[in-house]
């Protein structure tokens, strides 16, 4: 099979032809398939459904160290619980906070905070600066580019591959003061899959910033999400002690995609000076957690053992998906020159990267066939993706039968789009 870059002008025009009608004929379909967010799938929602059943009218409500759950208290979260994601995070306990259901929400808190309030270690809020800047690896998370975007922070774009951010452009860009943070997914990276080196960690941990009070925004979201490998990534927090650096990393997770999106129990890790300053920030929002939920993910798992083992579950889940994706890539587009992919070993996307210009047509062409995919754009600080190349998979949630016809779709429309740029 010929790739299309090689093809003449009549080839072409008459696989434009071909193409057209593969298309026209799944719009007759009307279909209504979702490969948006990295959600779930209604499988992998079931697989914690006992953990329902664990409290109940007849429960002891209290945890092992007798803190009774149902009540107002325990401000950093119950000791059981975060011992639980200490363990998981590989940190101490007095150095977590387990708080509501989302992480998200704890890291537009951390960031809000230090706009309002400041850092440990800050000589004044962030807000008082005439600006602030984060940098932000691309392709990267849209959640993280929207709490910039809506505090007002400076978005700066950096490269990322599948082993970190880079570095070089990294190490120059923090020499300015106004560059507070920068955002990570080290493990299985939104969207690309990869996994941050251990070069790359020990050199965010070590680099010199001019600013005293920078924080490196940990997002762990998927630091047990394998797919098809378990790749060991090296503690941040750790590294950031050895570089003494010891109160520059936040790091962020929650159980979101492994119980219940939603319903599950997000935490945070810092160093035991940063819990502490925080805590008393935090003081003033709040007077307690939902323990409750807490206790009954604490027995539930039963240790982070527990977690890791269900973890395997919905990797046998998800695994057929991903197959499926990879699957059509490269059997469909990859003879034919059709862009280029990463293989993930875990985590939630599989990031696809058209010729240039051609991601906006790629997910108008899905839409218009009724395949839903996440916007052209969303991968980057201000959706502007320079190359108009970027674009995120979502395997997760559709059911296979669904995921085999979006997949069909959205290769068509690869090709078609390819095709019409070459026919220009």
């Amino acid at each position: 099979m010929k790739k299309y870059e090689t093809y003449t002008r009549e080839e072409l025009q008459q696989e434009k032809e071909l193409l057209l009608k593969k298309y026209k004929d799944y719009q007759d379909l009307h279909l209504n398939l979702n490969m948006a967010r990295g959600k779930p799938g209604a499988d992998q929602l079931a697989l914690s459904m006992p953990m329902l059943d664990v409290l109940n009218s007849a429960s002891d409500c209290h945890d092992k160290y007798g803190t009774d759950a149902r009540n107002y208290g325990e401000l950093l979260g119950l000791r059981e619980a975060r011992e639980l994601f200490a363990d998981l995070m590989g940190i101490s306990w007095e150095e977590t906070i387990v708080v509501g259901s989302s992480s998200l929400t704890f890291m537009y808190d951390c960031v809000s905070r230090a706009m309002l309030l400041g850092v440990l270690g800050s000589e004044k809020p962030w807000c008082k600066y005439d600006k602030i800047k984060f940098l932000c690896p691309v392709p990267g998370y849209d959640r993280h580019f929207t709490i910039c975007e809506t505090l007002g922070i400076e978005m700066i774009p950096v490269e990322l591959n599948e082993w970190g951010p880079d570095m070089d452009a990294v190490r120059e860009l923090v020499k300015d003061e106004e560059v507070k943070g920068i955002w990570c997914v080290p493990k299985y990276t939104n969207p690309l899959g990869g996994c941050y080196s251990d070069e790359a960690v020990k050199a965010l941990a070590s680099m010199e910033t001019a600013a005293k009070d920078f924080r490196i925004f940990w997002d762990n979201a998927y630091c047990v999400h394998y797919v098809y490998e378990d790749v060991p990534v090296l503690n941040m927090l750790e590294e950031c002690k050895k570089a003494g650096h010891p109160d520059r990393a936040y790091l962020f997770g929650s159980t979101s995609k492994i119980t219940f999106p939603g319903a599950g129990v997000g935490f945070f890790g810092a160093s035991k000076d940063n819990v502490e300053f925080i805590k008393k920030q935090i003081s003033a929002e709040a007077i307690s957690w939902d323990k409750m939920n807490m206790l009954r993910h604490v027995r539930f798992f039963g240790s982070a053992q527990g977690i890791l083992d269900l973890m395997d579950k919905h990797a046998e889940l998800l695994r057929p998906k991903f197959d499926e994706v990879l699957n059509a890539l490269y059997t469909e587009l990859a003879p034919r020159g059709c862009g280029s992919w990463v293989r993930p070993s875990g985590g939630y996307f599989v990031t696809y990267r058209a010729p240039e210009g051609c991601a906006a047509r790629i997910n108008a062409l899905c839409k218009d066939a009724g395949v839903t995919m996440t916007g052209p754009g969303a991968t980057h600080p201000y959706h502007d993706d320079p190359q108009d190349s970027t674009l995120r998979i979502a395997p997760s949630f559709p059911p296979a039968e669904e995921l085999a016809k979006a997949m069909e779709v959205f290769c068509v429309a690869a090709r078609l789009a390819m095709v019409e740029k070459l026919l220009v």
